[in-house]
């Protein structure tokens, strides 16, 4: 009966420790805390009691070592035994020897049994989320892979290592679509603590995911050689990355997109085809802002420092390309190099309309708003959308006055057309 008890409460919970990487000492100190508890509720005290514990043997024993005092003078049964007692258990006894008896598992009650099990199970559930939030921790900033067990409305609940990682709908690519069983990477950006549990929050569309696949592929960037000095994202859309070589016979951009783009292949394929345009980061604000603005062309580019404002001029066929689909590729722009870039464009004036010509059907103050972000002419607003327009005015045009200044342009270009 003891030795089973004692490998039911033991050996079993010395298997789980192991199985969580818990450490012996650890495990060892735990249990003998468990067991003291015992001790002190049975017997008001454990300073007379050796707890002695074997977890791969699954072995435990439990010393009541008391001192034998003369009959009459026994005054703390604890700590004490009568010389009349000793003698019935070892007759070589003698007064003032320390006697030892061993205390069996079931004489302290099955509750009590119960108990120290579920006492235990509880402490090695809070070590085990303990070392989970620490291990995480220390992972914040790394890719890690692993198996989607349950996808939510809100969320994806992905298996690593049998720890349980949290994948947003925010932190998910929208072109992202996975199904249980799937393999996923993704790059650990948070741990914190929900209600007493480790919760390890995991992205796709963090930046810090890109560089990490940079490093990951392209070992110029493992190594150092090759320094990213910006990422900047539009998850599934366009990203934007800023190197430097670090080694002047290395090219920054030629090693990272790889011989026939094999290395940022890799890369866009596990962004679900995002365009990656990787470009040599400069000191040179004009230099930069040319180059953020790939693939576009640029003509030439005009900076204010005190407004961190940079008007931009760019052939007429190259507007779309740098302005980019809805706007995407100026807003990347922006971000990479910290300029709020508004872009012109050099057009025949039989072409296009200037746009002061429209001062009478939307009020001076709206062309001048207009004309402040970069549309000079007519078709400098059509080839933005009606969200973006309100973006780039921060909302002193509503979008109900958008709507109006599209609907005007495009029937005057119709009526020139007729």
């Amino acid at each position: 009966m003891q030795t089973d008890i004692s490998k039911l409460i033991i050996q079993g919970f010395a298997e789980i420790a192991k199985d969580k990487s818990i450490d012996r000492d650890l495990l060892l100190s735990i249990l003998e805390d468990v067991f003291r508890s015992m001790i002190k509720k049975k017997y008001g005290k454990d300073d007379s009691f050796d707890v002695i514990l074997n977890p791969d043997r699954g072995e435990l024993q439990i010393m009541h070592i008391r001192e034998v005092v003369p009959d009459d003078e026994l005054s703390d049964p604890v700590n004490e035994i009568s010389f009349t007692e000793a003698q019935k258990f070892d007759p070589d006894l003698e007064l003032f020897d320390e006697f030892a008896q061993e205390i069996k598992i079931e004489d302290f009650g099955r509750r009590s049994v119960l108990m120290a099990r579920q006492t235990l199970a509880q402490r090695i559930r809070e070590i085990e989320k303990d070392n989970i939030f620490d291990d995480y921790s220390d992972r914040v900033g790394e890719i890690v892979l692993g198996d989607v067990y349950q996808v939510r409305t809100k969320d994806i609940l992905v298996n690593h290592n049998g720890v349980e990682l949290i994948l947003p709908k925010s932190q998910q690519i929208y072109k992202d679509r996975y199904r249980k069983g799937d393999t996923i990477r993704a790059v650990v950006i948070e741990v914190k603590r929900e209600n007493g549990n480790p919760a390890v929050i995991i992205s796709r569309t963090s930046p810090l995911f890109l560089e990490r696949l940079f490093e990951n592929e392209i070992p110029e960037v493992f190594d150092g050689i090759i320094e990213i000095v910006n990422t900047v994202r539009e998850p599934g859309d366009r990203s934007k990355v800023a190197v430097i070589s670090h080694d002047e016979r290395v090219d920054a951009v030629g090693a990272c997109v790889g011989m026939k783009g094999i290395r940022i292949h890799s890369i866009v394929r596990e962004l679900c085809n995002e365009n990656i345009d990787v470009i040599n980061y400069t000191n040179n604000p004009v230099d930069y802002i040319k180059r953020a603005l790939q693939p576009a062309s640029v003509q030439s580019v005009d900076i204010d420092e005190a407004t961190k404002k940079a008007n931009v001029v760019v052939p007429v066929d190259q507007v779309s390309k740098a302005i980019g689909k809805g706007g995407v590729n100026i807003r990347l722009a922006t971000q990479l190099t910290g300029y709020e870039i508004d872009v012109y464009r050099e057009v025949d004036d039989e072409e296009d309309i200037d746009i002061f010509e429209f001062e009478e059907d939307f009020g001076g103050e709206i062309v001048q708003t207009l004309y402040d972000i970069g549309c000079d002419t007519a078709r400098a607003v059509l080839n933005l959308n009606v969200q973006e327009l309100v973006r780039r005015t921060d909302g002193a045009i509503t979008e109900e006055k958008a709507k109006e200044i599209f609907n005007v342009i495009k029937e005057e270009f119709d009526d020139d057309e007729a």
